[in-house]
Order: C-alpha cells, then structure tokens, then sequence
C-alpha cells in the first residue's frame, strides 16, 4: 500500500485509526449501468469498514457489454403484421420496431 510500511505495521497503525479491513472470495461481480453492465472475472474485493462507514474496493480485468433496449421480435410477430395489415416484411418489422413489439399497435399504425 505505501513503499516503505510493511503489512504488519500497516495492520496495526489502521487498528489504531478504527479502520477494519478483510478480503472477500468472489467470482465474479457485474456493475449494471443504464447502458451497458461491467463484468469482473475472479476480482480481487477488500470490505472496508472504517468508523461504521463500510466500502468495497474492487480491482481487476473486466470485459463491457452492452444491453439492449430493444425488443425481441420474432418470424411469426413479423409475419402476422404482414397479414393483417397486407404489407410487406420491412414494413412490418419496421412497424413491430417502433411499437416496442406491440402487434396491436403495430397493426393499427399500418392501418
């Protein structure tokens, strides 16, 4: 932690200030954000709690991945559209797009 201190020094001078500090055994730790969550194989996690405040610090190499707000729509959602409405397939994944996946709405937009 700092050059110079070795761990056993370190230990007693945080005992002394009332910070406590022990290491947590986790696999994996995911980080959900608005747009995309952050994922920590194997992360390296130390619980500190110093005076009642209690904080995490989590080091390692963690891969992005981003979430997709779009709904899942599917052949048969496309093709129901296409006869309900008569239209053809972009029309109809393009209408099923912007109704969030609604085939009410979808058909309606069309009619």
């Amino acid at each position: 932690m700092f050059p110079g201190v070795n761990p056993r020094q370190m230990q007693q001078m945080m005992r002394k200030m009332g910070i406590q500090q022990s290491d947590l055994n986790a696999t994996q730790v995911i980080i959900r954000l608005a747009d995309k969550e952050l994922i920590f194989d194997h992360p390296s996690i130390a619980k500190v709690n110093m005076m009642g405040q209690v904080t995490f610090q989590l080091t390692g190499e963690y891969t992005e991945h981003s979430l997709s707000t779009a709904p899942e729509i599917s052949d048969d959602d496309i093709q129901t559209v296409m006869e309900q409405a008569s239209v053809n397939r972009d029309t109809a994944k393009s209408a099923l797009e912007k109704s969030q996946g609604d085939l009410a709405k979808a058909i309606m937009s069309l009619q």
